[in-house]
């Protein structure tokens, strides 16, 4: 029976970046997990913490939608934010960054439109509102949760724990 592992996350976030190279590690000695993305902003609008990551997250459902391979968005997202410090604010820069990976007029005609703005919402509150997330990566799996601690994150070995021991 598939297991559900639901992953929160933000691209701007460097403990993201670096938990998500740890769930790649490993994630193929669990094929019986389905991981469930929730790419969320952990510094919505107005914050102002450096860059937001709406737009990244948009193109995230974007992606999904229009069958991208989702990892190689993720690489290319936490690369913009975070590697190559591109301006993620920027919708033509932004465009001009995956234009390899998906159609880069409907991809940019939906970041102007905000055709997932709506998706982005529901996925913020789904992570803060509903499922208890208080710091970024978080992950979630049957009855059992594992948080990020702020300005730390999370270890390999806690992933893989959760994932040992969930049974739901």
């Amino acid at each position: 029976m598939k297991r559900e592992l639901n992953v929160f996350f933000d691209y701007i976030c460097p403990f993201c970046l670096r938990a998500h190279g740890y769930l790649k590690e490993f994630i193929s000695d669990f094929p019986e997990v389905n991981v469930v993305w929730h790419p969320c902003e952990s510094h919505p609008r107005p914050e102002r913490h450096g860059l937001h990551s709406d737009l990244c997250i948009q193109g995230y459902f974007y992606a999904v939608d229009h069958e991208v391979d989702i990892m190689k968005y993720h690489e290319r997202m936490f690369e913009a934010a975070q590697k190559d410090r591109i301006n993620i604010e920027d919708i033509e820069v932004l465009t001009e960054y995956v234009n390899d990976l998906v159609d880069a007029d409907d991809f940019r005609l939906s970041l102007q439109k905000g055709t997932y703005s709506g998706k982005l919402e529901e996925s913020n509150q789904l992570a803060f509102e509903r499922s208890g997330v208080w710091a970024v990566p978080a992950y979630r799996m049957g009855d059992l949760k594992l948080d990020a601690v702020e300005g730390v994150g999370v270890t390999k070995e806690q992933i893989r724990h959760l994932m040992e021991n969930s049974d739901v």
